[in-house]
């Protein structure tokens, strides 16, 4: 499948932009992929004005028949796997092996939401007075805007589009700007299943321009945005003018906790891959270890002797481990908070950095990084370092763990691996974050909650509870009495 990626999509119809057209660059080798257009304000509003006529016609549609067009969007999903993962690697860099993954669950996301269909339930409660009952019904927010970031250009999509399909919303969606193509190339798709016009709209462009534009509009039912905290708490001040809800993911700053007791190996490999994956670009990765003293330095030598055989080249290519780095921004800002750490006096257990000799010429190539540190107030500690570098830090006990983990602006994701099960119980209640992994690391399951405290955001994704996001409730007094009924005032007051 071709695609033209000069347009967006706007009420159905792929239309180009009126700005200046903006290059997607290649991570691997700094090559412009192609011009994307820019979203004008007007073009705003125009793909938030045919979300508005489009809603009540698809709300009204029986939900099995919108759930059929979504698991038409999952079976091209899957159809075209092969070139919408290629082109996941060309925009953002990350391995073949996990765009293949990662294209997979977008398609996954419409079927799951589908599924929905028959699953979206009211309450009836009994009334106060005779012959009448009291529903709570679950309808659609109707215009919904979606912004999401790009380090999941393909699977955030879906993961935002097909649960406000599937409950008879319309949604503005706005890639980002470095990696829009997967987006635009999923337009195409959607197309294609037969998703009604103004239903789905794809608008391109900078959050300054256009995600300004989408989130002030007074036309918006809800937003939801999954991206950094500057731009979360942005959005949520700009909301506030409208009183539009909003549902955030932000960051993360994820402590990974090895007791005593553990397994190493399983340990081991588990943070391996969860603090590498994409090349540390996840919000849930481990972003800062945390080991029991007894075990801190074989775990270290295990850890670094793993993370050494890791193989930084050519994302295409099945045998890469870790690719590019999306941006030379986003590698100079992971430097940066490195040296800051070394200064700070961060021992260096495995030198990483810009290599010697590039994988591919022009690519952003940052090899793994482990530091050892003592002090958990440092930046490192702290900040959400969103690349291939991670401290290790060494514990007393469970009780020191917990509280160096929970001692952060950031509340989503945590892990602990231990086979002490008093501790994992104590884990539950007294680990401060949205998603408690024990003896195993993500990614998150469809059927869950992914969800965060602090700064990491209000609100969330995935499951009965990520939906509830794009419903309302109404309650109806549904009298049958035949008579005129005056219903009782709250305390007994008449």
């Amino acid at each position: 499948m071709t695609t033209d990626f000069s347009r967006m999509w706007i009420d159905g119809a792929f239309v180009p932009g009126e700005g200046t057209p903006r290059a997607v660059l290649n991570p691997t080798d700094g090559s412009t992929i192609a011009e994307v257009p820019e979203a004008g304000s007007g073009q705003v509003q125009q793909a938030i004005a045919a979300a508005r006529r489009a809603q009540p016609a698809w709300a009204a549609l029986a939900p099995v028949e919108r759930a059929a067009i979504m698991q038409r969007i999952a079976g091209l999903i899957r159809d075209n796997a092969d070139a919408l993962a290629k082109l996941v690697v060309r925009e953002q860099g990350k391995p073949i092996t996990e765009a293949r993954g990662e294209v997979g669950g977008a398609a996954e996301f419409f079927s799951y939401y589908a599924e929905f269909a028959r699953r979206i339930q009211g309450e009836i409660l009994p009334s106060d007075l005779p012959d009448e009952q009291i529903w709570i019904q679950r309808v659609p927010v109707g215009v919904v805007v979606g912004i999401i970031p790009w380090n999941y250009p393909a699977a955030l999509v879906s993961r935002k589009v097909a649960p406000a399909m599937i409950t008879g919303n319309t949604i503005v969606l706005k890639p980002h700007e470095e990696t829009p193509l997967s987006a635009l190339f999923m337009a195409r798709l959607m197309a294609e299943a037969g998703v009604p016009d103004g239903v789905v709209n794809i608008v391109t462009g900078d959050g300054a321009t256009v995600g300004a534009a989408l989130t002030s509009n007074p036309d918006v039912n809800l937003i939801t945005m999954t991206g950094s905290v500057p731009t979360g708490k942005k959005i949520m001040r700009t909301a506030a003018d409208n009183l539009v809800p909003v549902s955030l993911e932000l960051g993360g700053k994820a402590p990974f906790i090895v007791m005593e007791d553990a397994d190493l190996d399983i340990a081991v490999a588990a943070a391996v891959t969860s603090r590498f994956m994409n090349c540390g670009q996840v919000c849930i990765c481990a972003e800062r270890i945390l080991v029991h003293e007894a075990v801190h330095d074989e775990f270290a030598r295990r850890f670094v002797a793993a993370a050494k055989k890791l193989r930084v080249g050519d994302p295409m290519e099945d045998a890469t481990d870790i690719g590019p780095k999306i941006s030379v921004a986003e590698l100079e800002k992971v430097e940066r908070l490195t040296a800051a750490a070394v200064t700070a006096g961060a021992e260096v257990l495995l030198q990483g950095g810009r290599p010697d000799s590039a994988p591919v010429e022009g690519g952003n190539w940052l090899t793994p990084t482990v530091l050892s540190v003592e002090d958990s107030d440092m930046e490192i500690m702290q900040y959400e370092v969103f690349g291939p570098v991670v401290p290790l830090m060494k514990v007393r006990d469970f009780d020191h763990a917990v509280k160096i983990a929970n001692a952060s602006a950031y509340g989503l994701s945590a892990y602990l691996f231990t086979n002490d099960f008093r501790r994992i119980m104590r884990a539950i209640h007294e680990i401060d974050f949205g998603e408690v992994y024990l003896n195993r690391i993500g990614p998150e399951a469809l059927q869950g909650f992914h969800t965060g405290y602090r700064n990491s955001g209000p609100g969330g994704d995935d499951g009965v509870h990520g939906l509830e996001s794009y419903l309302r409730k109404k309650t109806v007094y549904a009298n049958h009495s035949g008579r005129a009924q005056v219903g009782l005032m709250p305390y007994g007051a008449h």
